[in-house]
């Protein structure tokens, strides 16, 4: 009994293994539990790449209008047709304005015809002064004379003597200083020419001056002729002073080439001007 009963304790404290499933799963019962595989590692990132420039996008491909509205109208076709008229009257006064206006000008510059003299008047109102042209369409003939200024002075010397000098060709002398001279100046090429330009164009026929103008450019003309004459020395030194000028010019015309035929006389011709006296602040030598 005792034997019996040990082998039969032993038996009983030994564990038992599980038996293997057999024959199909019998609802009620739990299959084993199986742990889920392991997940693979994540990939590495990928290096990213800089941004491709993208190419210039031609304007012939760009849309022009906008595919969704096929029928949409694009500049003045958009607007209402109280605007597309005013538009239109708009742009047809601006081109009526400018066709006006080049008329105008080209019969300012043309030479004279049969328009010019009938409508003279209004081309002029219209040029002048805003659009004022001082070139001509057709050049006219070149200037075939040549015409030299010249001075004389009535002076007062140091000892009180009055005394008046000889003529003073100055345009004679704007030539010496100008032949062989690289850079010849301003002054030297158009100062007197201006000058006498200016006062032939502002005095009439008797030498009398018409107008303001006339005035001013008697005045010009004398404060360049008395610089002239203290850079000559025509006073007589220190103390000396010019009280009155007198101008003069001296035109000749130019001989024409042998092979022509056109006869000109070759007689200077003088226009002489009156005696200018000149004020005090100018006798000793011009207003500097």
């Amino acid at each position: 009994m005792d034997a019996n009963d040990g082998r039969s304790n032993a038996s009983e404290e030994r564990p038992r293994e599980p038996a293997a499933p057999e024959g199909p799963h019998v609802p009620g019962q739990q299959p084993p539990q199986l742990s889920p595989p392991p997940s693979p590692p994540p990939p590495p990132p990928e290096p990213q790449s800089p941004p491709q420039p993208q190419p210039p996008c031609d304007p012939a491909d760009a849309p022009t209008a906008d595919p969704a509205h096929p029928d949409a109208r694009i500049g003045v076709g958009a607007l209402s047709l109280p605007y597309q008229v005013g538009a239109a009257l708009a742009v047809a006064v601006v081109a009526v304005a400018a066709l006006v206006h080049l008329g105008m000008v080209f019969l300012h510059v043309a030479p004279s015809n049969t328009v010019t003299k009938q409508h003279g008047k209004a081309i002029d109102e219209w040029i002048y002064p805003e659009f004022e042209q001082n070139w001509k369409l057709f050049a006219p003939n070149p200037l075939q004379q040549n015409i030299e200024v010249q001075v004389r002075a009535d002076v007062r010397t140091a000892d009180g003597t009055t005394r008046t000098t000889g003529w003073y060709d100055l345009s004679a002398e704007d030539g010496a200083a100008i032949d062989g001279n690289l850079l010849p100046s301003h002054t030297e090429q158009n100062e007197l020419r201006r000058a006498w330009d200016f006062l032939t164009a502002t005095h009439d026929s008797s030498n009398r001056p018409i107008g303001l103008r006339g005035t001013l450019a008697e005045t010009y003309l004398r404060r360049i002729v008395v610089l002239r004459l203290d850079r000559d020395d025509a006073a007589g030194g220190q103390g000396g002073a010019v009280q009155r000028v007198q101008v003069r010019s001296r035109t000749t015309n130019v001989p024409p080439p042998e092979w022509s035929d056109e006869q000109v006389s070759t007689t200077p011709q003088y226009r002489l001007l009156p005696w200018w006296p000149v004020p005090a602040d100018e006798a000793a030598g011009g207003v500097r």
